[in-house]
């Protein structure tokens, strides 16, 4: 696990070092003492820390910076915040930050918040390994569900709109429903979509992170919101 720490008060940059050892031993942690620094950095990182005050540099422009990167596909970090400045928690949402510790740092917050981002981390890669095989032209072909952004049912066949475009087999939303497990939720009669790749929703529809726009069955409305809570709670990518 590769964490970021960027702070530029050296005594926080060692506690925040000091309380992830205590979670990680393991881990991988590099430290930036300026968000000038930081930015210039090289390598994507699983969780990063970062003060939100700093010099030319915000933590909150390093922030909109990592997820504009991540447009590109790549995995999502987790950001949390480490700050004095309470004012800032509702900017923090705009970058879809994981938490927001205040300093100065409790111990006993910092482990449930670190236990929490693992937890989500984890799920995050337990879902990169996950993958079904379907039949196109012929052949067997892999396809890894993190890749899916939605399926959508068509004369017999089945549509998955993926990274890589879109592959059309025959098939039965039924049995993909069954089959494809919790991070997948059956909107409409038409849709089955990745509830990691949702970025809004309303009463009667659903975007998806590639600009795509399904339709939520009005009916489903209510068990779409606490199946989708349920996946949040339980660790699941957020991109809303």
């Amino acid at each position: 696990m590769r964490i970021a720490v960027c702070d530029d008060d050296r005594a926080v940059r060692q506690e925040l070092f000091r309380l992830i050892k205590l979670q990680a031993p393991e881990a991988d942690i590099a430290e930036y003492k300026s968000g000038e620094e930081m930015i210039h950095g090289a390598g994507n990182f699983d969780m990063v820390f970062l003060d939100i005050e700093m010099g030319k540099v915000s933590g909150m422009e390093i922030a909109k910076s990592i997820r504009k990167q991540e447009e590109g596909g790549i995995q999502k970090s987790i950001i949390i915040f480490v700050t004095g400045y309470r004012e800032y928690m509702e900017e923090a949402f705009d970058v879809n930050a994981f938490h927001y510790l205040v300093k100065p740092l409790d111990a006993e917050k910092f482990s449930q918040v670190f236990n929490r981002a693992w937890k989500e981390m984890s799920a995050a890669w337990e879902q990169t390994k996950k993958y079904i095989m379907v039949r196109n032209s012929g052949t067997q072909q892999k396809l890894l569900l993190k890749d899916i952004y939605y399926i959508e049912s068509g004369n017999k066949k089945v549509i998955f709109h993926t990274t890589e475009g879109t592959l059309e087999v025959y098939g039965k939303m039924e049995e993909l429903e069954n089959g494809l497990g919790k991070t997948f939720y059956r909107c409409h009669r038409c849709y089955l979509v990745n509830m990691e790749k949702i970025c809004a929703y309303s009463g009667n529809n659903i975007k998806v992170i590639n600009g795509d726009n399904l339709l939520l069955a009005r009916r489903k409305y209510s068990d779409f919101i606490k199946t989708y809570m349920r996946y949040v709670k339980n660790g699941g990518i957020v991109n809303v």
